[in-house]
C-alpha cells in the first residue's frame, strides 16, 4: 500500500481552496461528490438562517381588506371587503389571507386563497405571479401531494428561472418521488444560487448522489469486465503482507511450509502442478494467467490446492471480483488441516473484502478470529489495525501495529501508519504538543527505514496539513526516487503544488505524468476529474471520472465515483437550462 490514496482526511472550515482537490480518493472515509465538487467556500458567517427549514409562504400576513372569495374574506373569513382595489392589490389580498391560514395550519383553506390569488394576478405580474404558485406549492407541501408540489414550482421556476424557493421545494418533492436524477439538477441549481452556503441544500444533494452512486454502481459492478491493476499495485499490495506464503517467491531446495518436502516447490515447477506455475508467472509479472493455473490445481485436486485457492481468491480480490473470491476464502477458513498461516492469511483477505462492502463487524470478527488462531502472525495486527483507523478507533489502531512492530521491529510499514494514527488523534483533536510528538515521529521513522517510501508519504500528508509545503515536496521526492513508477505519488505531489504554490500548470503536468506511468491509476482520473470541474471543464471532467469508475476496485468506491460524475454532469445540466454555473479558477 506504499504511497497509496490520503488516509482519513479532514475537511474542517476555512481549507484554502485546493485543499478540497486534496479530499479526493478516500471513498472509505468521506466518498461525498457534493462536498468534494462544490463548497468552495466553507465560511459559516453567512449561513445563519439560510439554515432553517423552508416551511413558510411568503409575504406578509397582515390582515389587508378585498373581497376575493368565500374562503378569502379578510383573516379567517371575516367578512372584511374592499369594494376597490386593483387586480394586484386584490391578489395580493388572497395571498395575504392564505398567509393566515397557512400559519393557523389550515392548508385546505389555504390554497384556495393562493388560487384566487394566481386566477385575479395579472398575467404580466410574473414576480408575484411566481410567488403565489410558490406559496400553493407550500401548502401543498403540507399535505404531501408531491404531484401538486412539483407541479405549482414549476409553474414558479417557469415566471422566475431563479426561484430559489421553488427550486428546492420542488427538489424536495422529486426526492420524495424517487426522480433523483431531476432532484439533483433542481437542488444544484439551489447550491449555486446559495454559492454553496445553505446547509439543508448541500446535505440534500449529498443524500441523492450517494442514492444515485450506490443504484449505478450495483448495477455496474455486477455486469464489469473484470480488470487486472497495473503490476505496480499488485506488488504494493503484496507487501502489505510480510507473513504470506503464496507471495514469497520460489526458491530451489527452501521449505515454503511445515509440511513441505524438503526438496522445496521449485524442484517441482517442470512438473505438472497449476499452482508452482502460478508461483513463477507472479515472479515474471504475467499475472493473467495466475487465475487460471490455480484453477487447475484446485479441479485436479493437487497437493497444492489450499494454496492454490487462496492465490486465486487473492487475484480474484485484485480484479474486483469479490464474488468469486468468497468462497475460496471460505474454504481455506474452515480447512481444520490446512495451515495456520493459509487461515490466517485467508481470514484477513475476507476481512478486508467485508470492510470494502462497508461490513465493518463481520470484518471485525475476521480479524479477531485471525489472531486468535495465529497470535504471533503480525499481518493480523498491521491489517486490523488499518481496520481500526477507519472505523476512527485511534487508541485500538495503535495498540494493533505495537504489536505488530512488537513482532517484527524492522516492520517500517507499521511504523510509519502508527505516526499517522497518532498525527491524525492530535490533529484532529486540536492537540499541538501531541502533534508535534507524530511529527517528531515520523522524523525518526525517516531516519531508521529509509528506504519505506510510505513513510516518507504520510508524513507528507502530515507536512501538508501543517502547510509545511516545501517540506512536504522534499517528502514526495524521496517517495519519486525510492519508487519511480508509483504514479500516486505524482498525484500527491501535484495536488500539493496546486495547494502551495496554486501552479496548475505543475500541477496537471504531474498528474498527467502518473496517468503515463499508470494509465490503470483510477485516483489520477478521479483527481483530475475534479480539478477540471474547479476548472469549469465540465464535459472533460466526466469523461475523467469515467474512465475512473471503469477501474473501480470495489463496488463502494464505484459508487463514490458516480457521485463525483453525477455531480458534474448535473452542472452541466444547470449551466444548458438556466445559465448558472459556479465559480472557477
Amino acid at each position: 500500500m506504499a504511497a497509496s490514496k490520503p488516509v482519513e482526511p479532514q475537511s474542517g472550515s476555512g481549507l484554502p481552496r485546493w485543499q478540497l482537490a486534496l479530499l479526493v480518493g478516500t471513498p472509505i472515509v468521506l466518498g461525498v461528490g457534493a462536498v468534494y465538487l462544490w463548497n468552495r467556500s466553507r465560511g459559516k458567517e453567512k449561513q445563519g438562517k439560510r439554515n432553517g427549514e423552508r416551511k413558510t409562504p411568503e409575504g406578509s400576513a397582515s390582515p389587508v381588506q378585498g373581497q376575493i372569495g368565500s374562503h378569502c374574506l379578510g383573516p379567517y373569513g371575516s367578512g372584511q371587503r374592499n369594494p376597490s382595489g386593483s387586480p394586484l392589490d386584490r391578489a395580493q389580498s388572497a395571498k395575504n389571507k392564505g398567509n393566515k391560514y397557512f400559519k393557523a395550519g389550515k392548508y385546505e383553506q389555504a390554497i384556495q386563497c393562493y388560487t384566487d390569488a394566481i386566477s385575479l394576478c395579472p398575467k404580466e405580474q410574473k414576480g408575484d405571479l411566481s410567488t403565489f404558485y410558490q406559496n400553493r406549492a407550500a401548502a401543498y407541501e403540507q399535505l404531501l401531494k408531491w404531484t401538486e408540489v412539483i407541479q405549482d414550482c414549476s409553474q414558479a421556476v417557469e415566471l422566475n428561472p431563479c426561484y430559489v424557493k421553488a427550486l428546492f421545494r420542488r427538489a424536495k418533492a422529486l426526492e420524495k418521488l424517487g426522480n433523483k436524477k431531476e432532484c439533483l439538477e433542481d437542488v444544484t441549481a439551489v447550491c449555486i444560487l446559495e454559492v454553496f452556503q445553505n446547509q439543508q441544500s448541500m446535505l440534500l444533494a449529498d443524500k441523492v448522489l450517494k442514492q444515485l452512486g450506490k443504484e449505478k454502481a450495483k448495477e455496474k459492478y455486477k455486469n464489469r469486465e473484470p480488470l487486472m491493476p497495473s503490476p505496480q499495485f499488485i506488488k504494493s499490495y503484496f507487501s502489505s503482507f510480510t507473513d504470506d506464503i503464496i507471495s514469497q517467491p520460489l526458491q530451489k531446495g527452501e521449505k515454503k511450509d511445515e509440511d513441505k518436502d524438503k526438496e522445496g516447490e521449485a524442484s517441482e515447477v517442470t512438473g505438472s502442478s497449476g499452482y508452482l506455475k502460478a508461483k513463477q508467472y507472479m515472479e515474471e509479472e504475467n499475472y493473467d494467467k495466475i487465475i487460471s493455473e490455480c484453477t487447475k490445481e484446485i479441479e485436479s485436486g493437487g497437493r497444492y490446492t489450499t494454496e492454490a485457492l487462496l492465490l486465486r481468491a487473492t487475484f480474484y480480490l485484485l480484479i474486483g471480483n469479490a464474488t468469486a473470491a468468497q468462497p475460496d476464502l471460505d474454504r481455506v477458513i474452515n480447512m481444520d488441516d490446512a495451515s495456520v498461516k493459509l487461515r490466517a492469511n485467508a481470514l484477513i483477505k475476507r476481512g478486508s473484502m467485508y470492510m470494502q462492502q462497508q461490513q465493518p463487524q463481520l470484518s471485525t470478527q475476521d480479524f479477531n478470529i485471525a489472531a486468535e488462531i495465529d497470535p504471533r502472525n503480525a499481518d493480523v495486527y498491521h491489517h486490523r489495525g488499518q481496520l481500526k483507523i477507519l472505523l476512527d478507533q485511534v487508541e485500538e489502531a495503535v495498540g494493533d501495529f505495537d504489536e505488530c512492530i512488537k513482532l517484527r521491529p524492522d516492520s517500517a510499514l507499521a511504523q510509519a501508519q502508527k505516526c499517522f494514527a497518532l498525527y491524525r488523534q492530535a490533529y484532529t483533536g486540536n492537540n499541538p504538543s501531541q502533534v508535534q510528538k507524530a511529527m517528531d515521529g515520523f522524523e525518526d521513522v525517516i531516519r531508521r527505514f529509509q528506504k519505506c517510501a510510505e513513510g516518507y508519504a504520510l508524513y507528507a500528508q502530515a507536512l501538508t496539513d501543517q502547510q509545511q509545503f516545501g517540506k512536504a515536496d522534499e517528502m514526495y521526492d524521496k517517495c519519486i526516487e525510492l519508487e519511480p513508477d508509483n504514479a500516486t505519488t505524482y498525484v500527491h505531489k501535484g495536488l500539493l503544488q496546486l495547494q502551495w504554490k496554486q501552479d496548475l500548470e505543475m500541477g496537471l503536468e504531474l498528474i498527467s505524468k502518473a496517468i503515463e506511468i499508470d494509465n490503470k491509476c483510477d485516483f489520477a482520473y478521479e483527481t483530475m476529474g475534479t480539478i477540471e470541474v474547479q476548472r469549469g471543464n465540465l464535459d472533460k471532467a466526466i469523461d475523467m471520472f469515467n474512465k475512473a469508475i471503469n477501474l473501480a476496485k470495489s463496488e463502494m468506491e464505484m459508487a463514490h465515483l458516480y457521485s463525483l460524475c453525477d455531480a458534474a454532469y448535473a452542472q452541466t445540466e444547470v449551466a444548458k437550462k438556466y445559465g448558472l454555473k459556479p465559480p472557477t479558477l
